[in-house]
């Protein structure tokens, strides 16, 4: 992210200036050659796991594919639900994996091209269609392949979290109370959350 953002975010916010003082440049770098295709499967697949779980079990489901670096949606639509049940996913998630397929080939799901010509809204919109894909999964997709810049994800327990620590509050702030305040970080909120994420990384 570009050191405009930075500079505006200790401008705007005293608070949050403290806090990227302390952590330092943002090396939030997102993987924008990453079709969106992809980028849900891999998301969906680390819903409600630690990252290493879930980076064991993509490698598993990937591995039903030895000729290829990563299905695709036509490779997993032809995959048996008991094959991915068996690299480990959850019956939930299995159906996820297929439901991500079946709205790509329809379109619904964009490619790079037509996804980089839609607002957040309208791509947030679209995508939480699918089955198993929530508001907060599309978010991480606007913000780590994207790289959309302007992106505040008021549920995620971690941001909320760094803003309680950040700004000294006992409780967590409302995802209501916190979009409030994100106001002064537009257009910049992407990099405000990153931050806010390092703040959990140095309490620990």
């Amino acid at each position: 992210m570009n050191e405009a953002a930075v500079q505006h975010l200790i401008r705007s916010d005293k608070t949050l200036a403290r806090l990227i003082k302390k952590v330092g440049p943002c090396r939030l770098d997102p993987e924008r050659k990453r079709p969106p295709f992809q980028a849900l499967v891999r998301s969906v697949t680390y819903q409600q796991l630690n990252g290493t779980a879930a980076e064991t079990i993509l490698g598993r489901v990937l591995a039903l594919y030895p000729r290829k670096k990563f299905p695709t949606p036509e490779d997993l639509l032809a995959t048996p639900d008991e094959k991915l049940r068996g690299a480990g996913l959850s019956r939930n998630k299995t159906a996820a994996f297929k439901d991500i397929a079946a709205k790509t080939l329809e379109g619904v799901v964009p490619d790079s091209r037509a996804i980089a010509k839609l607002s957040n809204e309208e791509i947030i919109a679209r995508i939480t269609t699918v089955r198993g894909v929530g508001p907060w999964t599309v978010e991480m997709l606007l913000m780590f392949t994207l790289g959309r810049e302007d992106v505040l994800p008021a549920t995620d327990f971690g941001v909320r979290k760094g803003f309680a620590l950040t700004y000294g509050l006992k409780e967590l702030p409302s995802p209501k109370e916190l979009l409030a305040h994100g106001e002064k970080w537009r257009p910049y909120r992407t990099t405000a959350s990153w931050y806010l994420w390092r703040a959990v990384d140095l309490a620990e």
